[in-house]
């Protein structure tokens, strides 16, 4: 069972959906849903012996394009709506004990003209106002399937973070008449402290106002919308972008680096967004290599962040670990 309700405190929907309690919880060596399925082996939910990417609609989904109907009434003060969307899984690669960092740039290159064409089919389904693209990735940050995957969620709605960004970028353009995420990249550029990495369509770098010790963001050297605003060899530039963070990111604590990766792009309407622009941005929990940054009271509670460390001091960490990587 699954449904929208509303949260009249807070202005925005929250979904429940208990079957997704039965979900996949670290299954046992040679029982991975998302591994090919091998002759008289276990049958996986990818039902080939071998393959290069794979999307697919999630088996315990959140939201559904044929959702059932709520399970309670509706009132003026709680409004319910049916959890109509799309929840699709997105397998990186068959190689289990592996991760997006280890993936050569070439991969990461086919998942980027994948997600291109996921967010703009996903565009076309007239319930869905926004595309969103993420990776939970790491037992740190929740992650019960080990094997390289991102997800991909197509809600009824535009999710509350973007609408706070997108009034901040509307905002700030009718202000400055310069578009938020540029105004920061200049000034970004300008310090040069916090950049971590860039080439000639991106720029990769640890925020002025970082909330997480590594908390990184990617931005665009032009303005663009939205990931299918981008050409061939921009698509190219971001992966490269992509292999060299997350391979520092690695290099860091000697570890597979844990991390939320969220993809932020306009939102699924006819409507102009010219002030906005698309970005990435990542949030690691680890602070040190034996410490996690955990949202508590402060954080969930009133929503300020507090970060223990300096971004300038974290940029040079990363930078100094960032290395050339070959297309």
């Amino acid at each position: 069972m699954s449904e929208l309700r509303w949260n009249p405190l807070l202005g925005e929907w929250t979904v429940t959906a208990t079957h997704r309690q039965d979900r996949t919880f670290f299954p046992p060596p040679g029982y991975c849903p998302l591994c090919p399925t091998k002759k008289g082996g276990f049958p996986t939910e990818i039902p080939a012996e071998n393959y290069d990417i794979v999307v697919f609609e999630n088996k315990f989904p959140s939201l559904q394009p044929a959702p059932p109907a709520p399970a309670v009434e509706a009132s003026e003060l709680y409004p319910v709506r049916p959890a109509q969307g799309v929840c699709e899984v997105v397998v990186y690669t068959p190689e289990h004990n592996s991760s997006l960092a280890q993936q050569p740039v070439t991969q990461i290159y086919k998942l980027m003209q994948v997600w291109q064409d996921r967010f703009n089919d996903l565009n076309n389904h007239d319930f869905v106002r926004y595309v969103f693209i993420f990776e939970n990735k790491g037992e740190a940050v929740g992650v019960t399937l080990p094997h390289p995957h991102g997800q991909i969620y197509a809600y009824p709605f535009v999710p509350p973070r973007l609408v706070q960004k997108i009034k901040q970028c509307r905002e700030h353009k009718e202000k400055t008449g310069k578009n938020l995420i540029a105004n920061i990249l200049e000034e970004e550029k300008k310090e040069g402290c916090r950049i971590v990495a860039e080439n000639e369509s991106f720029t990769a770098l640890i925020p002025f106002f970082a909330r997480y010790p590594y908390e990184l963001h990617i931005y665009p050297n032009r303005h663009a919308e939205a990931l299918t605003d981008f050409s061939l060899k921009e698509l190219g530039d971001l992966a490269a972008i992509f292999k060299q963070v997350l391979a520092a990111f690695d290099k860091l604590f000697e570890v597979s680096f844990p991390y939320i990766m969220a993809m932020y792009n306009r939102p699924s309407d006819s409507a102009s967004y010219e002030f906005f622009d698309f970005h990435i941005e990542f949030y690691p929990p680890m602070r040190t290599a034996t410490k996690l940054k955990f949202l508590a009271g402060s954080e969930a509670g009133a929503g300020m962040f507090i970060n223990d460390t300096l971004p300038e001091e974290k940029a040079d960490e990363l930078r100094k670990l960032v290395s050339p990587v070959d297309f």
